[in-house]
Formats: structure tokens, sequence, C-alpha cells
């Protein structure tokens, strides 16, 4: 079984490799080929990573004659599978389509790779991946066939060494299209990594290889995952196969030998050079950097024990790596350009990336030599003779020269950075400094001293370049190297950048740390002046004053004191920056708390921030995790903005203003920060806006003698000198911050000494004596005062206000130190007396100046006070009447209402003939473009508020109906399930009708100028004729005009007290009709003699059909009343404006009654009152909308309106010429209701018989009603019955069930038996109460009744309320019992439709009531989940291919596969993407998605407009993260989800995107429409 397993696989594993590393393109291999050879072929096309789609599309166009699609179908399949025939024919035929291809491919880059291949061979390929997928499957059956199969892999061919199967398909792998290399890659991954024995075997075929494995790789173009270079992550991430493979085929020397030989460039130093750096070297070079990776994984796990093998492998390939630094030690030379400006930039980018990536492989293998004291002792012997070497080639040729000051000389070479070459780049030395400090953290300096080359080492050597390269940013800093241009800037910015800090920038103080340690102090201090280049003014006594006397150039100066101020601040550094372990007593966990107190000492700071902040290790981490709880608080976030560290207030303390991360920026905002909080804090009143030196750990033995500097001679020298400056205080020779450097700087001496005294041992004396030495004053030829007493002089100086705190704050350490030294020491020490007394004195008259201030400064602001309420009083007695004036308005509206006694009994009516009467108020508006106030008049010129109509689909029942064809369309009748409405919004802000016609010309004007210099769009579309609020830059489409209520208009007539009842009423209206339609068929047919006998025949009483009302609006209005209504038909239909259209009247009624539906639908669903304090954009809108609806139809043709009134009442009151209409479960009552309504004056204003416009409005709503109650009671599905026992039966409960029965006996017992009566009431009040309340804000809009103020209080049930407001009774069935003569024939006559049995046969469905709210789909808590969903969801076009931007709409919750071409579809002529398109098929244009590898929230809006948005998902702190690059759990926020669905229920996605777009020009340039 076994054997034939093995012959099997052998056969067919021999077979694939052998056909898939066939080389010839036209015969196949001699023992496949055929008798009869039939002569076909296929133009094959391969991918590559150079082109781009678009490319590809247009070549394929052209060169193989297909459609786009066929050629975005071909384009998609190469990029998938990596190869697809375009053609199949004979050799010519394919041939000529291969020229095509790669003549126009070839132009910029290399041409796409095309071959013309035997149709044989293309066959045989196929299946050998057949088989290769086949053997895949097979071994996943047992571990025995698994490891048949790696045996027949690894077997050594017959030719030896390197032609294994496995070897052989490694080795042809570039040669490889991507589909076959997926296939083999993963037999490879199932087979020979799944098996221990075998991974191990394969490792080393892989690490043989690996040097012609990775010159594939770089000359290749595929992706690295498309490479089986790829697999080294599996492999050496192993730590035992990484540690066998570095021992046993020396794998780091490999890898190290491998990078250096693809980067050849050198200069004659033999260092690396980048310059000429051409696209194709640098693409080259990023693939390069990919063995850095390699390198990375082999180091990542560090060796727990050491043996003898893996020690020498391991200093081989340090060896290896220090070759490597070599080359980049010094690489990049500049030299300062004088006189003029750069020419070219210089090639800067390859060598840090370089140093970036090398970084983490630096530190980590500083990381391994900690680990084992021996190889430790030889890496540091190694580095150090590397950097010997380096040095010996540099020090040429330089003259020597000797420096004094203060009686110490020091011989050093005469060089200058800003004359000679300087380099950034020095690992090396870095590398030695990051030793060195390991030498001191794991004591071998102390424990084997004799095997260390310490006493080799020359100081002066090892601080030279550290401290060149410290020189070249202070210089740059001060302004020297302007004309370097900024590849030198950025090249200091990335010295000191958090990526690359840790192995440049730290290590280079580390460094000076470690060569100060070692010398003389005052001998550094002299070289470090004379690179400064600053040894002339400290040396030459009375240098300054020459300096500033001397008529110098302003620049020399402002550069010298800039160049001081960096000396002094290195100063500091080396001495105060001990939180290095190795340097300081400290761990690694001190170092990240420092860092992290730092960063929230400039302010609190997010979670990422933070991170962003800190430097990570090799694995990602930056430990801050395990420290952040000891020094800071963390501060949840509200609905927007993100959860925030905030500094525990203990640890302030540690604050130093000097920290050496700081940039310039933060260290300024960080001082006031702290400055602040002091002054907040009021911590010792005396010295509160002090910042004084924090206490540092003491240093390693090793670095112990540091300190010394700051009390050396020349240090002394330099602060006396600077100090002097001060006093004299003559010209400009000197700067504040240099001041302040020195008081830092002493501040940090005298912690020191302190410290020392504190913690010194019995019997020992201390070394450490500065407040002696500036006690002392100077020599004898000078005579210049002690530093103490320049101190004290200073004290008093005006012009040092800021400094004075601390200057304080030294005096008195200094007393303190004094005393404790006199304590301990029984001979008194000659000091200058007085120094303390005066001190005092000085305070206490402090306190009593600072007192004296603040009195004055409180008298001061009391007596500005009365001033100020004098003058109020005055105004108010001089402006007495204006000020009565405005309270008689105020109190005039309420008072109707609230307080005279005929309000508090009258009830408040919103219609009908007992419709309470509102005083009508004047009112006045000021434009917002023109700022003229205007009142609203009915014959003023019009005035407009910006308004913004769209389609929506937010109260949909039903979302895949969708209208055919627009121009037949009739939308008379709206559907309950409201499956596309109109909606209208507005900004509220209000101008001029011809401001705003001026405005949008200019607009107009303005987009077509653009549109002729550049194509940038704008975030509004202006030939749909949208523009941006002039005021709040809100997306508007249109104006509505602003009026005044119109039925006070139109109802002028004269009104009886003598109304009709509802059954005369419909009567009447009914035979009105009757005429209408007569006059109408007559009008088609007789002449018009005969229509003169006919109008006395039929005509009712009063009514007047010939009479035609004249328009009460003045001109301008009347145009407004178009542009709106128009604007509406337009957007709501998706049709070309035509103000002549029938449907102009009904889109307005409709956009109306679908605004207040989706208002009162919000309302609900936040539990706020319906009458409650409303946005005043919103009741502004509203109200404008509703008496624009109100007012259209005198701008409308009388017949059309008339028109549609008949057919709306025909729905309700049946009459023989309107038989095709809907049935009464298929009409939405609201909307029914106000068409009605707006409708009715053009009947009414034909009758003259003195029914008034308020009887009509209450019969309709009465009668509407009815028919909403009969439409609740059909589609109520109540089954649960014996409810009675336990509820009262009521009048109204008894009521309902005897129209309950009615309605059974029409329908032909079709309806359910009879329910609980209880359950029934209870059912036709929740079902009726969102109409009653939609209707209750339409009658108020309407006739401008004030709302009853039960119904603007939340909590109780308004029902009973809405009912007297509205003139119903709150037993609403009595309707029907106060008409039942005419309610009977008309509920049987809506029960004997067609539909309505239909339904209650079951055979159709109808939406029941109440209808419930839409939301957004309910989203998982955790993320996970969603990424899941997300992963198993294939794109549906392109045969089961995993979509590559999966989108899942929140409204739907359908996933798309976005951004892709395979799902592309045609919308309107134009080729949008899966999310665009389902946009207009689920929102009308308008949606919301999550798209879900990013987790972010996209808005789309049309073709055009697109936004991203915050995800409601957050992590632990708070924090969204789009693009998931940090990678914390994700949990759903309720809060912001539920912003997003009310941004949607409010229809303000449209306007949010406007807004996104204003603010971020970026995002206008995007192609929505493609995603």
């Amino acid at each position: 079984m076994i054997a034939r397993a093995y012959n099997i696989f052998a056969i067919m594993f021999r077979y694939a490799v052998e056909i898939l590393t066939w080389e010839k393109e036209d015969e196949l291999p001699a023992d496949l080929e055929m008798v009869e050879n039939s002569d076909t072929y296929y133009c094959m096309l391969f991918n590559d990573e150079v082109h781009t789609y678009e490319q590809v599309i247009y070549t394929l166009q052209k060169a193989v004659n297909c459609t786009q699609k066929e050629a975005i179908g071909f384009a998609t399949t190469v990029d998938r599978d990596g190869r697809r025939s375009v053609r199949y024919g004979d050799f010519q035929y394919c041939e000529q389509a291969k020229s095509v291809i790669v003549r126009s491919t070839s132009r910029q880059t290399k041409p796409l790779k095309v071959q013309v291949m035997h149709s044989s061979i293309v066959a045989h390929q196929n299946f050998g991946l057949k088989l290769l997928s086949w053997l895949g499957n097979i071994i996943g059956y047992s571990d025995g066939l698994r490891r048949i199969l790696c045996q027949v892999g690894l077997q050594e061919g017959p030719d030896g060494e390197n032609y294994s199967l496995v070897d052989r398909l490694m080795l042809s792998d570039s040669k490889l299209w991507k589909g076959a290399r997926s296939v083999y890659h993963q037999l490879f991954m199932s087979s020979l990594l799944m098996d221990l024995k075998y991974k191990k075997l394969f490792a080393v075929r892989f690490a043989k290889n690996y040097e012609r494995l990775q010159y594939d790789y770089v000359t290749d173009d595929h992706d690295r995952e498309f490479s089986i270079a790829d697999l080294s992550v599996q492999i050496f991430t192993v730590p035992s196969l990484a540690r066998m493979l570095i021992t046993e085929e020396n794998l780091m020397t490999i890898i190290i030998k491998t990078f250096m030989d693809h980067l050849r460039h050198r200069d004659a130093q033999g260092r690396f050079q980048f310059e000429r750096y051409t696209a194709l070297q640098a693409f080259k070079f990023r693939r390069v950097q990919s063995l850095i990776l390699d390198l990375k994984y082999v180091l990542i796990s560090k060796p727990t024990e050491w043996s003898d093998e893996l020690r020498q492998k391991f200093l081989e390939g340090f060896d290896a790596f220090l070759e490597l630094l070599k080359c980049m030690q010094g690489m990049d030379p500049i030299t300062r350009q004088v006189g003029q400006h750069i020419e070219m930039e210089p090639e800067w980018e390859a060598a840090f990336t370089l140093q970036m990536k090398l970084t983490h492989i630096i530190s980590m293998m500083q990381d391994w030599c900690a680990l084992d004291e021996k190889v430790l002792i030889e890496a540091y012997k190694k580095c150090l003779a590397v950097l010997m070497q380096c040095h010996s080639g540099f020090t040429d040729g330089e003259q020597p020269i000797t420096l004094s000051i203060c009686g110490h000389s020091v011989e050093t070479i005469r060089y200058c950075v800003s004359q000679e070459k300087v380099s950034i780049h020095l690992p090396v030395s870095r590398l030695l400094a990051g030793l060195h400090a390991l030498l001191s953290k794991s004591e071998v300096a102390y424990k084997f001293p004799e095997l260390l080359p310490l006493s080799e080492l020359s100081p002066p050597m090892l601080i030279e370049h550290p401290l060149r390269c410290l020189v070249l940013c202070a210089q740059v800093h001060a302004g020297m190297w302007r004309r370097n241009g900024f590849s030198l800037v950025n090249q200091i910015y990335y010295y000191h950048n958090v990526k690359c800090r840790r192995e440049m920038f730290d290590k280079d103080i580390v460094m000076l740390q470690t060569g100060v340690s070692m010398m003389d102090p005052n001998h550094f201090l002299m070289i470090m002046l004379s690179r400064f280049e600053l040894y002339q003014i400290f040396s030459t006594p009375d240098y300054g004053t020459r300096f500033s006397s001397e008529v110098t150039h302003k620049d020399v100066v402002q550069q010298n004191n800039t160049l001081i101020e960096e000396m002094l601040y290195l100063i500091i550094m080396l001495v105060g920056e001990r939180f290095s372990p190795g340097v300081g007593l400290v761990n690694a966990a001190d170092e990240i708390k420092r860092e992290i107190i730092h960063q929230l000492s400039i302010r609190p700071m997010a979670h990422s921030e933070l991170v962003k902040s800190l430097p990570e290790d090799e694995n990602k981490e930056t430990g801050m995790e395990s420290v952040i709880e000891a020094v800071a608080h963390f501060k949840k976030p509200g609905l927007t903005g993100r959860g925030m560290y905030e500094l525990k207030p203990e640890c302030a303390k540690e604050f130093n203003l000097y920290f050496y991360h700081f940039s310039r920026a933060e260290q300024s905002k960080a001082e006031e920060a702290q400055r602040k909080l002091k002054r907040q804090n009021r911590e010792d009143t005396a010295l509160f806006s002090a910042l004084p030196p924090p206490v540092l750990p003491p240093f390693c033995p090793l670095f112990e003698s540091l300190v010394n500097i700051l009390q050396s001679d020349v240090m002394l020298c330099i602060m006396g000198t600077i100090l002097q400056w001060a006093v004299e205080h003559n010209g400009y020779a000197w700067s504040e911050s240099m001041l302040q450097r020195v008081l830092h700087l002493i501040g940090m001496a005298l912690r020191e000494e302190k410290q020392h005294l504190e913690n010194v041992a019995e019997g020992h004396v201390v070394t450490f004596t500065f407040s002696q030495k500036i006690s002392r004053p100077g020599e004898a030829p000078n005579n210049s005062p002690s530093i103490l007493a320049m101190l004290e002089t200073l004290q008093n100086a005006p012009y040092l206000e800021v400094h004075k705190d601390m200057i304080r704050w030294i005096l008195k350490t200094f007393n303190a130190i004094k005393k404790v030294r006199e304590s301990s020491s029984t001979s008194p020490v000659a000091e200058t007396g007085g120094g303390a007394i005066m001190e005092e004195n000085s305070r206490d008259k402090d306190k009593a100046e600072r007192k004296r201030k603040a009195e004055i400064a409180r008298l001061r602001r009391e007596k500005i006070m009365a001033q100020m309420s004098e003058m109020q009083r005055h105004f108010i007695d001089e402006n007495r009447e204006l000020f009565q004036q405005t309270l008689d308005l105020d109190a005039s509206p309420s008072a109707v209402f609230d307080h005279s006694p005929v309000a508090s009994d009258m009830t408040l009516t919103a219609l009908g003939p007992a419709q309470t009467r509102v005083p009508e108020q004047r009112q006045f508006i000021t434009c917002i473009l023109c700022q003229e106030e205007q009142e609203v008049k009915v014959e003023s010129r019009a005035m407009v508020l910006a308004a913004f109509i769209q389609r929506s689909t937010v109260l949909s029942k039903n979302r895949s109906k969708f209208i055919q064809d627009p121009e037949k369309y009739d939308p008379l009748f709206t559907h309950p399930d409201l499956s596309c409405g109109t909606h209208t919004g507005s900004c509220g802000h209000i101008m001029h009708a011809h401001c705003w016609q001026r405005y949008f010309d200019s607009v107009q004007a303005k987009e077509q100028r653009r549109q002729q210099r550049l194509r940038l769009h704008t975030s509004y579309d202006v030939e749909n004729g949208e523009f941006l609020c002039p005021l709040c830059e809100c997306l508007s489409n249109t104006v509505i005009p602003l009026l005044l209520p119109p039925r006070n208009i139109f109802n002028s007539r004269l009104n009886f007290s003598e109304q009709p009842n509802l059954t005369q009423w419909i009567r009447t209206i009914s035979q009105q009709i009757k005429a209408l339609q007569v006059l109408k068929k007559e009008e088609n047919t007789v002449s018009s003699k005969n229509l003169e006998n006919m109008d006395k025949l039929q005509l009712p009483e009063g009514f007047r059909p010939d009479f035609r009302p004249k328009n009460p609006y003045s001109e301008s209005i009347r145009e407004m009343l178009t542009t709106f209504g128009t604007a509406t038909y337009k957007v709501g239909l998706k049709v070309h404006p035509n103000e002549e259209d029938p449907r102009v009247p009904i889109m307005c009624w409709g956009s109306c009654a679908y605004t207040i539906q989706s208002t009162e639908r919000i309302l609900s669903d936040e539990d706020k009152p319906l009458f409650g304090p409303l946005p005043c954009r919103l009741d502004d809108c509203l109200r404008s909308l509703t008496r624009f609806a109100a007012a259209h139809w005198t701008v409308a043709s009388l017949p059309v309106v008339q028109g549609h009134f008949c057919k709306l009442f025909a729905s309700l009151v049946p009459d023989e010429n309107h038989g095709d209409l809907p049935c009464i479960l298929d009409i939405d009552m609201f909307h029914l209701l106000v068409g009605l309504v707006l409708a009715f004056p053009a009947l009414q204003c034909q009758d003259f018989s003195g029914t008034s416009l308020g009887t009509g409005d209450l019969h309709i709503f009465h009668l509407v009603t009815m028919a909403h109650i009969v439409q609740i009671l059909l589609t109520s599905c109540t089954g649960e019955n014996g409810m009675d026992q336990e509820n009262p039966v009521g009048e109204e409960e008894l009521a309902v069930l005897d129209l309950y029965k009615t309605l059974h006996q029409y329908t032909g017992s079709a309806l359910k038996e009879t329910p609980s009566a209880w359950h029934l009431w209870r059912s036709v009040r929740a079902g009726i109460t969102p109409f009653l309340k939609c209707s209750a804000l339409f009658f108020h809009y309407l006739n401008g009744v004030p709302s009853p103020s039960e119904v603007q209080v939340i909590g109780t049930s308004h029902f009973e309320h809405l009912c007297n407001y509205l003139s119903l009774p709150s037993n609403l069935i009595c309707l029907f019992q106060e008409n039942s003569e005419i309610m009977n024939s008309l509920i049987e006559s809506w029960c004997h439709n067609n539909e309505v049995k239909r339904y209650l046969e079951g055979e159709r469905d109808a939406i029941s009531y109440p209808r419930e709210s839409n939301k957004l789909i309910d989203l998982p808590e955790d993320y996970s989940s969603l990424i899941n969903q997300a992963s198993n969801f294939s794109c549906p076009k392109s045969g089961g291919d995993k979509s590559r931007a999966p989108t899942l709409c929140l409204v739907c919750g359908t996933l798309l596969c976005s951004q892709s071409y395979c799902c592309q579809t045609e919308l309107e002529g134009e080729d949008v993407g899966a999310c665009t398109a389902h946009t207009y098929s689920c929102g009308s244009g308008v949606g919301i998605f999550l798209r879900v590898r990013e987790c972010q929230v996209l808005f789309l809006a049309g073709k055009t407009k697109g936004c991203f948005y915050a995800p409601p998902y957050l992590d632990d702190y708070g924090e969204t993260d789009q693009g998931l690059r940090r990678g914390n759990p994700l949990h759903l926020c309720t809060e912001r989800f539920k912003k997003i669905q009310k941004l949607w229920q409010q229809h303000s996605i449209t306007e949010e995107i406007g807004h996104a777009q204003e603010a971020n020009q970026t995002l206008v340039g995007i192609d929505w429409q493609h995603l």
C-alpha cells in the first residue's frame, strides 16, 4: 500500500512539476507529444504589479476588439489567477494580438507579459494544477499519506544537490504565474509545514537556497505574498528552527551577506551611496528590505541557554552585521552651503529608510549580547575595533590645536562643523554606546575589568562624531544651514523622531556621557566649546561687551545666542538624562513612566496618541499598559471625542522642563501648561511659577563622575560669564532663555549636592562642593563678583519678572544646603554673610508688595462694576417707553391664552366652525443677505427660507417598490407602505426672494468660471439647483416662500351660523362634483349657448362654477410658490421641471404630509411631547411648508385642483365616474386628509351658499378619521379572547364592538370572529394616535391655533386632549353613531371592494396599524463577529472570490462587494459601484454603510456626494479605530449608534455630507460613485 501510494504520488508530483516548470511555448516534453497535433494557440496575458486596471482594460479593448465589460472581466481574472487567455485561434491570429498589447504597454514601463502558447501545453498545465490541488486534498485524509508526499517531494533527484521536486518548484517560483504559485504554496503548507520532521528538512533546503530565492524575489515584480520567499515567516519564527539554522547553516551571516550583495553602490570609502535614485532602484530597494524582516524573525525569540557553537555563529553574524553598519557609518555626508541655495535636494530618504528598518535589529542584537557575558565582551571588542577602523581614515590632515580656559588646557584637532563634511549616520558609534551601557547594567564592567579594553579607549575619539552630530542639529536650529534645503531639515526631524531616536539621538547622548565620564570635564567642555564654535566668546574676558559694542551683524549675534542656548541644553541633557538602564540606576519601566509623564504634561492625551509618542519594540509593544495606571487617570468619552488620560497631580513634581525628547513646540506648550497648573493650585505662593529641576536617580558607578561637569572650573566660568552679561544688561548679547538654562543648571547642581549630603556615609567627605564654589568671588585681576552675589543682584532686576521665582528657589535651596553643611561640619565655612537674611527680607517685602497690588486691583474692579450698573440704570430711565412696549409685546400673545379669564375656560380648537380665533400678529423679518427688515404681507415682496428637498425611504415598509416610468406615474394616492416620500428640510434662514435669486445667479456664474479654469468639484451640484445657505453653509436646493396663514385670506366670507351636518355636506359636495363633471363633458362636446341652459338646470344652490377667484398674492410671492412647487415635483418624481404639470400640487401636498409624518415619528420614538419645544428650524420649516402647500392651489390651474379633489373624495364617497380607485386598505389616510383639505378651497371658492371653509375642513377630517378607524379594524389582528373578565367594559368598548359587528356583517362574515371589546378599543386607540398627532401638527400650522398646554409636556396620555383640540368626541365611535345614515352606506361600499375581500381571504397583505418605526439594523456588540461575517462573504459576481471591501448597508443589512470592478452596474447610463447602486434601490439615493474591513461608516447621497463618519464601535480607551490599524478589541457604543440613527431619521445625512465636504476639500475629489 505504502509503496503504491509512493509510486502514484511520485508520478503525479513529477508530472506536475515538469509541466509547470516547462519553458517552451509551442511544444510539449517528448514523452507527452501526441501523434495528431492540432494547431491551435492561446494568446495568454499574465499579471504584473506595474500596470493599472485602467491600462490593461484600455489595451485589451484595442488589442482583441472586446467590449469594456469583457475587458473588465479579463482584467479581473488576470489579477485574480495570474493569467488569462484573451484570444484563441491559429498562431498568426494570436501573435497579432500579442504585438498590439506589447506595443501599447511598453511606452512608460516594461510591457505586459504576453505569451502565445500551444493549446495542449495550456491544457496540460491546467491539469497539473488540478493534480496538485487533488494531492492537497488527499493528504488531508491521513498523516501517513502526508508523510509519503513529503518524502517524494524532498527525495534528492538523479542530478544530486538541489534537484528534489521541492527545490525545483522553489527555484522556478518567479517564473510561475500567480494561480500556480498559490496552488503549490498551499500544498507545501498543508504537507511540509504540518509535520515537524519534514518542516525541519524543508527549513534546511530553504536556508541553502536562500540567496537564490531572494535574488529571484527581488527581480520579480509580484507582491511578497505571492512569492515563496514569504514562507520565511513560517520557518524563521519557530525558535528551535531558527537556532538550528543559525548554528548549522550560519543563517544570520547568509541573510546579512545577501542583503549587502543587493546594495552594491558604494563611495570611495566603501560607504553605501544612494544618490541618483531611480524609480526602479527604489522599487528594488523596497524588496531588499524584506531581508531585514527575515533577520528580525530569526532574532525575535531570544536564547535562554547558549552553546559554544551558538556563540561562535552569533558572533560571526555579528561580524557581518558590523560590516553592514560600517558601510553606513558616515554615509550621506553633507557640507554647509554658503552664498547660494543648494540646486538639487540630495537623496536622503533611502538612508533613513534603511536606518528605520534596522532600528529594531540593532536593538535586538544588543538584547542578544546582554544575555551572555562572554558574547557581550567579545561583541564590545569587535565593535570597538570596527569603530577604530572607521576613525583611522577620518582624522588625517586635520591640524592639532591647544585650547585653554581657567588655567586648564587640552590638545584637540581643528574642525569646524560649519565648514567640513558631517554625517548624521553613525550606527557603529551608537552600537558601541548601547553595548557600553549594557556593560554597566549587567555589571560586567566591574566583574571582569581585565577582559575589557577600557584603558585603550580614547574618550576624545569616542565623543568626536556624536558631538559633531549634535552641533549640526544646534546649527540647523540656529539657522546656519538654511541654504541646504529641506532634505537636511527632514533628516534632523527624523533623527529626533520617535521612530529613530532610540538608536540615533538617544545613543549619541549615551556616547557623550560615556566619553565625559572617562575624561576631565574641563577638557570636555573646552572641546565642546570649540566644536560649537563658541570658544572665542568664553575664552577671552569681556568678549561679551566687545561683542555687543561693536556694531556686529544682528544675525551673527542671534546665531551665537542660539548656539550658546543649545550648548547649555546639551549639558543639561548629559547630566540630567539618566533614565536609560545602565546609565542611571533605573529599570525600563521607570524610563517609560518618565516618557508618559512628560507627554501628559503637555496636555491630556488619548491612548492612541500616547502610544504613537512612545517608541515601539520589535513586537510593536511600548510597555505603556504596565505603568500607565501609576501615573495617569482615564476619563471616559462622551457622545463625541475620545477617552483621555490625564496626569496624576502627584507626578507633576517629576516634570523636567528640559526633557530631551521634547520638540521646541512641545517644550513651550508643556512649560505654559505646567505654570498654569501651578498657578491654579497656588503651590508655595512665593515661588508658584518656578519650574525647578526634578530630583534625579543616582548614576551607575561607571557614569558616576559625570556630575563633576557641573562644578568644573570651565562650567563655572561659563555660568559666571552669562550671569555677568545679564547683570550688566547692556545690549543684546544675551537672551532670557540662555539665563533660564543657566539657572536650571545651577538648580541641578544644588539638588545634586543636597542628595550627596543626605546620602553621605559616615566619615566620608562630600567631594561635590558646588555651593562653596559659587560663593567665591572671581580671581584677582578682574575681581568679578561671585555667582551667588550676581543671583542676588538679579533677583531684583525689573527686566527679569519671569525668572524671579526660580532665582528665589535657588537662593532658598542654597541656604538649606549651607545649614546642613554648617550643622555637619564643626569648622565654619568661609562665606559672604547676610545672604540668607537678605533673602528673607526680600521675601517679606515681596509678600507685602503682592498684597498691596491685589488690594488695588480689587478696589478698581468694584469701582468699574459700580459705574456699569449706574450706566444701565440711566439707560433704562431714558428709554422707559421703549422697555414698556417690549414688555407689553411679550405679554400679549400669552395673555390671550393663559391669563385672561376667557382663555382659561376656553378650550383651544384647531379646526371647524368652533376654531379658536387668534389675533393676527404682525411679523417683521430681517433678510440675511441685505440685512433689511420687512413685514410679511400678502402684497409685499416675497421672503423665502433656504430649503432642501429629497426623496426618502425612512418611513418605508416596502423598499423593493420603485416607480417604473416616472413620466406616466400618478402620485395622487399614497400607499400606506410609504415606499418613497418627498421630505423637505430647512435651516430656517430667511432672505428676500430677489436677494436669493441674485445670490444663486452668482453661484452659477462662479461654477461656470470654475469649470473653465480647473476641474475641482464643489460639495454642491449647481446644475441640480443646489447651493449652500449663505449664512450657515447648509446644503439647499430650493426656497420655501414665507406666508401668512392662508386660510384667513381665503375665508373672508360671511359665516352663517347654520352649517350643514356631515350627511348634508357630503350630499352638497357630491352634487357640486357632479355639476363640475357634467360641465366638463359639456365643454368637450356642446357649444357655449347650450351651456347657459345647462347651468340653470343642474347647479346646486349658490354654486357658481364659472367664478374665478382673484389671486391675493403679489407677483413675487406667486413666482416663489411656483418655484418651490416645481422643485418638489422635479425631485420627488425625478423628472424634468414642468410647472404646468397637473401632478405639481399633488407632490406639494405629499411633501407636506410626509414631512409632518416623519417629524411625528421622531418625536414619538424619542418620547417627546408633540408640541414640546421643537428646534426653531424645524418649527419654521413645518409652518412654512404647510402654509405653502395650502396656498399653492392659487398658482395651479383651478380645474386641475378640482379634478384632484373629486378623485380623492371619490375614494371615500364613491361616484360612478371614478371606478378605478384604490381600495381603502391601500390609501395612506393622512396623505388623503392633507390632499382633501388643501384642495378643498378650489371647490369652496365657487360655493356661495354660505358653507364656510372651516366646516369643510371639519367634515373632511371626520370622514377621513372614520375611514381610518375602519381601516384599523379591518387590519387589526386581535386574536386574544377572554380578556373581558379582568377589564371593565365602558361605552367606548361597546361602541367599537358594535361597529365591528357591522363590519362583520358587511364583509360577509369574512372578518374574524368578534374579539374582546377592550382589546378592540385598545388597538383602535393605538392605531389612530399617530394619525391624530400628525393631524394636530397639520392643523396647528395650517390655522395657527396654539397648542393646548397639556400636550406640551411629557408623560400623560394625550389622547383626550388631542381629540378636544381636533374637535373630535373622545369616544371616536360616536362619529359613526351621529352620522349613521350615510356612514353605513359608505362602510358597505368600502367593504365590498374586491381587494378588501382578497385581503380578508388571505390572498394579499395589508399594512396594519400603528406602523412600527423603522430603525437601522441591529449591530453585534463585538466587532469581531462582523469581521467573521464579512470574511465569509464572497463577491456575488466573481465566482466565490473573497470580496476586497465588504460593506454592510445599515438600513437593510445587505452585505455588498464595494469598490471593485466586478460588482459595478449601470445606473442612468453611468457605471457605479455596488454601494451607489444599492442606495438607489434601498434609500432613494441616500445610504448609510459600514465598511467592515476599515471599520468606517460611509454616508452616500447621489453619485457625487459622500463622506466618512466615525463608526459606532469604540475600544476600551474610548477611541474609534478607522482602518483597524491598532487592532484593539472593539465594542458597540449604543449612544453613538443612536446618533447615526437619528441623523438618518431626521434626513440629515445629505446635510452632514455637505458640511464634511466643505470642511475637508479632499473628500470632494473622491469618486464616490465607484464605491
